[in-house]
């Protein structure tokens, strides 16, 4: 069976180095046999990814930034565990989407990091999600997702 860093490697992924807080709390938690993560911005190797979906972002440029979420948590599970095979399961996602009042595919937006965790880790990449939408994000960024998962 593969791995989860093999996984990466068999979809073209290079995870960057973990983003750093930008304000009072820690990038990750771990509690018991729980690892939190905090909310992970759009962010990819050209920078921030910012701007609001329904006004001038479309959908599929929102689930590439939902997608670079999903890269930037698993960089931060990563840096927490050493080896991603320690993750047993991605219990939870909770997605923030910059989002125009009338742009209503907010969980589609979000599939894009839902997407990657399954293609990453499997069955175990399955998680329960919530998915919001928000009038603005920290940094202009169009996706925030954080993520809760199970260790072992």
């Amino acid at each position: 069976m593969s791995t989860p860093e093999s996984r990466l490697t068999e979809l073209g992924i290079t995870l960057p180095q973990p983003m750093a807080a930008v304000a009072n709390y820690v990038p990750f938690v771990i509690s018991g046999s729980q690892l939190y993560v905090s909310g992970q911005v759009s962010a990819g190797p050209d920078g921030l990814v910012k701007g609001r979906l329904g006004e001038d972002m479309t959908l599929e440029q929102g689930q590439a930034a939902a997608r670079l979420c999903g890269i930037n948590l698993i960089a931060q599970c990563k840096a927490a565990l050493g080896d991603l095979s320690k993750l047993k399961r991605v219990v939870k996602l909770g997605g923030f989407v910059n989002a125009h009042p009338d742009f209503e595919q907010i969980p589609q937006v979000i599939n894009g990091c839902s997407d990657l965790m399954v293609d990453v880790f499997g069955e175990a990449g399955r998680h329960a999600r919530s998915a919001v939408a928000s009038p603005v994000l920290p940094l202009g960024v169009a996706v925030e997702v954080d993520g809760v998962f199970e260790i072992g």
